[in-house]
């Protein structure tokens, strides 16, 4: 009767353990409000990058798109960070534009992982 106390009391310290290693090892669970005004900024700021490139008469067109295009390259790293993706690349500063073959690679990774905008 003892032995089965002991494996038992044994059972449970490890089972306990065992769930403590998962908790620390699980990434922190990501609000999905915060995740949802993400995607609804980077579907704004899509539209923004299609309504410059057709307008042939916005003034100063190239810098409002280049300006637009950095902050949705910003907001998609943010993305990947919130999606638990490697971001490559370097971080993003006044004058230094994202590779598009990166741009490219996030946005794939992102759709993969259920994300849409």
């Amino acid at each position: 009767m003892l032995w089965l106390l002991l494996v038992s009391g044994v059972a449970v310290l490890v089972v306990t353990a065992h769930a403590v290693v998962v908790a620390r090892t699980r990434p922190p669970a990501v609000d999905p409000l915060r995740a949802l005004r993400v995607q609804l900024r980077l579907t704004e700021l899509a539209a923004e990058l299609r309504r410059i490139e057709t307008d042939a008469d916005l003034f100063a067109r190239a810098h409002h798109y280049l300006a637009v295009q950095g902050a949705y390259d910003a907001l998609l790293r943010e993305a990947c960070g919130l999606a638990g993706l490697p971001v490559q690349g370097l971080v993003l500063r006044a004058g230094v534009h994202d590779d598009p073959t990166e741009r490219l690679r996030e946005e794939l990774e992102l759709s993969e992982r259920g994300w849409s905008w």
